[in-house]
């Protein structure tokens, strides 16, 4: 049997080290960058190849920061290899995955050379402030018309796609959108959240939130195959962008109405197409059919320098 003594010094052994690998990436990052972890309008922080440190605010848009030291982000980048049970290297200079919780589990992605000039690295920081339909509405990304319409599409149980380029508040307006879900939804309806980071929140009171894991080898497509069996009403997706999208198309389509999912297209129509194309991914021929079966509403939203929230929702599409 083991020795719970053994056990008991090897956790922690694990929380000692654990906690001297926070201790350093906040120490590399300093308190300025650190800082914006706390700050619940902060949408990403970026560290260009030149050194320099950008921040994205909502309504506020990209402002430099501060500037880090490359020899300082490749630290960081081992770092967050061995925080992923990793190892980051000029044949391996990728490193991928969530953030330490002290760090928010915030969505982490960086390379180095011979990849870029310098380390490079992208954190996306979760949501902490949802807003809602109204919220857009008054801010002047959705029309009064706008928001009647996704109201309504959502109270006739529609699948809703959100459409958008990097950055333009995809999953923002999916939090807006499963805002009004759980205003309307009670015990009866089991809402089932799929994604790889934790950013989609929904406060339905019968809810339940699935993460992939690459590292074990549960992918999106394996969980909502999972889905199924866990008698979802409403079933939410992070973005879609592989061959998932397929077996998303197919839970829609099986009597599970009413789902809210991402994707990235310039368009409505082009969503349609890339959904297609994500689901030959898998060895099927067009699925198009299906795809027109299974998604009835497209919301394009897109950024917008010119527009005082710096972005909009252009287009509503409804395809049935």
């Amino acid at each position: 049997m083991p020795n719970p003594a053994m056990i008991h010094s090897i956790d922690k052994a694990k929380a000692e080290a654990h906690v001297r690998l926070v201790e350093q990436m906040r120490r590399i990052l300093g308190g300025g960058i650190c800082a914006v972890f706390e700050d619940p309008s902060a949408v990403e922080i970026m560290l260009n190849d030149d050194g320099h440190v950008l921040v994205e605010r909502h309504g506020e848009g990209i402002r430099e920061l501060t500037t880090l030291h490359p020899q300082k982000a490749l630290n960081f980048l081992g770092l967050m290899a061995a925080y992923r049970d990793t190892v980051v290297a000029g044949d391996r200079p990728i490193v991928e995955g969530a953030m330490p919780t002290e760090f928010r589990r915030a969505r982490f992605a960086g390379c180095i050379p011979p990849l870029v000039s310098a380390p490079t690295f992208s954190i996306r920081l979760p949501t902490t402030k949802v807003l809602s339909l109204e919220d857009y509405e008054k801010a002047g990304i959705l029309t009064i018309e706008q928001r009647l319409q996704l109201m309504q599409a959502i109270e006739e149980r529609k699948n809703i796609l959100v459409s958008g380029g990097t950055a333009s508040g995809k999953t923002t307006l999916l939090n807006a959108l499963s805002g009004h879900v759980a205003h309307l939804a009670g015990l009866d309806q089991r809402i089932v959240i799929i994604e790889d980071t934790p950013e989609i929140v929904c406060q339905a009171p019968n809810t339940v939130q699935l993460l992939a894991n690459d590292d074990i080898g549960i992918d999106m497509t394996r969980l909502l195959k999972l889905t199924l069996r866990l008698r979802p009403d409403r079933i939410f997706v992070g973005e879609v962008r592989d061959r998932a999208a397929l077996a998303l198309l197919k839970a829609w389509n099986t009597g599970h109405p009413g789902g809210l999912a991402t994707l990235h297209a310039d368009n409505p129509e082009l969503a349609l197409e890339r959904l297609d194309v994500l689901c030959q991914e898998a060895g099927v021929p067009s699925q198009m059919r299906l795809i027109q079966e299974a998604v009835h509403v497209v919301v394009q939203i897109e950024r917008d320098t010119s527009h005082p929230a710096r972005r909009r929702v252009s287009a509503i599409r409804f395809f049935h």
